[in-house]
């Protein structure tokens, strides 16, 4: 099969790669093997592309859809045609952290359960990807391979991943109606977590360098932008008689924001970081957290608790067009320009917004 193999720092190639199976033609108990559909390039995908933090070879992509063509003996409820999505990360459920409902720090959790071979790193950009049995699952079992509706695209289905990381980003802020959200960036993560909070009943401030961001972000009901390029702090402030905005949810991960970020929300506000993902270090004023009550919060990957409810409101979406994401998908290339589509996707340009591979 043809994959998109990551062989170092900045090095992507298209090869011929085995597909992901035992030498004698099948696969484990338990398991699954899934043919790709569409798989969405992510902001974390780029980061280990390109600053190295992961051996090679690996192949990755994990924002992915598309039809069961092999089960492993012992599967239940799913059988060969199945239209699925894969969870590339399931916590084990009974650990200190699953109990405490912060599943991105189980031991399990951490560990991919999708490949296309090599080191497993989820593996959407091939034209097959193996599903571990821990995230199949077994009847009774927390699992992560969901089953599609025929009537609802795999491009959509492709989005249910990253919509539960923003949905549980949202629902960990708890807003209220009466509240005033900025979400500093409207790339298609960004653009996510507006249409989420807006749907609270939250007035939803929207900031980007590009208009062309903002058009996009208004077939969602998104009709407060602000230019990037402008004072961002005295628009929130100007926004909510001088207080500064309740929520500040920052989806680009340049740290100069958070700074901006703080700037901007009223005292007793929260600032939510969902693109930090590499760590430095970043200065902020300790007073803002202790005399002005303001709060600084992150939120990591997917909530398996969550599962259910971000299926039906990609179904359901989908099917009103209130939540219609295949809107926000800008390029669709074949796996064979795999290269050319990570390229664009790491320098986004006005016009380009979820970028899709499809083998």
């Amino acid at each position: 099969m043809q994959a998109a193999v990551y062989r170092g720092v900045n090095d992507v190639r298209v090869e011929t790669v085995p597909v992901p199976m035992d030498a004698d033609g099948t696969i484990g108990a338990g398991e699954v093997l899934v043919r790709i559909d569409t798989c969405g390039i992510c902001g974390t995908d780029l980061k280990k592309i390109h600053s190295g933090s992961h051996s090679a070879p690996r192949i990755f992509g994990h924002e992915m859809a598309g039809t069961i063509a092999m089960v492993g003996e012992g599967v239940t409820g799913f059988a060969i045609g199945d239209r699925v999505m894969a969870y590339h990360h399931i916590p084990c459920g009974q650990c200190y952290y699953c109990r405490k409902q912060t599943f991105a720090q189980c031991e399990t959790y951490k560990k991919v359960g999708c490949t296309a071979g090599y080191a497993a790193a989820g593996g959407g950009f091939a034209e097959y990807i193996r599903v571990m049995d821990w995230i199949v699952g077994r009847e009774g079992k927390i699992a992560g391979l969901i089953k599609i509706p025929d009537d609802i695209p795999l491009e959509q289905a492709s989005f249910i991943e990253p919509v539960n990381t923003c949905y549980k980003a949202v629902r960990l802020l708890g807003l209220q109606a009466d509240e005033t959200v900025l979400v500093i960036g409207q790339g298609p993560i960004g653009i996510l977590l507006a249409a989420l909070a807006k749907r609270t009943g939250a007035t939803v401030l929207t900031s980007d360098l590009y208009a062309e961001r903002h058009e996009i972000a208004a077939q969602f009901g998104l009709d407060r932008p602000l230019d990037a390029r402008g004072d961002i702090v005295a628009s929130a402030k100007a926004a909510t008689e001088g207080r500064g905005v309740d929520v500040a949810l920052v989806a680009v991960g340049a740290d100069v924001l958070i700074r901006i970020a703080m700037e901007a929300i009223r005292p007793g506000g929260r600032v939510m970081l969902f693109a930090s993902t590499q760590h430095g270090e970043t200065p902020f004023d300790p007073a803002a957290v202790c005399m002005e009550e303001k709060t600084l919060m992150g939120s990591y990957s997917a909530s398996v608790a969550m599962n259910e409810d971000v299926s039906r409101l990609v179904y359901e979406g989908y099917r009103d067009g209130s939540f219609d994401l295949t809107r926000l998908i800008s390029h669709r290339f074949p796996l064979e320009d795999a290269v050319e589509a990570i390229d664009l996707a790491s320098n986004p340009q006005a016009d380009s917004m979820k970028i899709v591979i499809k083998p």
